[in-house]
């Protein structure tokens, strides 16, 4: 899966982007749970991928807010 650029999440409605944001968050979640408990993850830099992509969501949602 590859990360989200920043054009595509500003182009995000807020509400698609609090989805996308809750979708992420259950995707790390769930590859935590998997590397964590020792099984073989498949690919070993998603959850770096799914983090930075969280994090650029905040970022653009915070840089809205205020």
């Amino acid at each position: 899966m590859p990360g989200l650029k920043t054009g595509e999440i500003r182009d995000m409605t807020e509400a698609e982007r609090e989805k996308k944001l809750q979708d992420l968050r259950t995707e790390l979640s769930n590859e935590r749970a998997i590397a964590a408990s020792g099984g073989a993850v498949e690919n070993t830099g998603k959850i770096k991928t799914l983090r930075r992509t969280i994090a650029r969501i905040l970022t653009i949602m915070r840089e809205e807010a205020g």
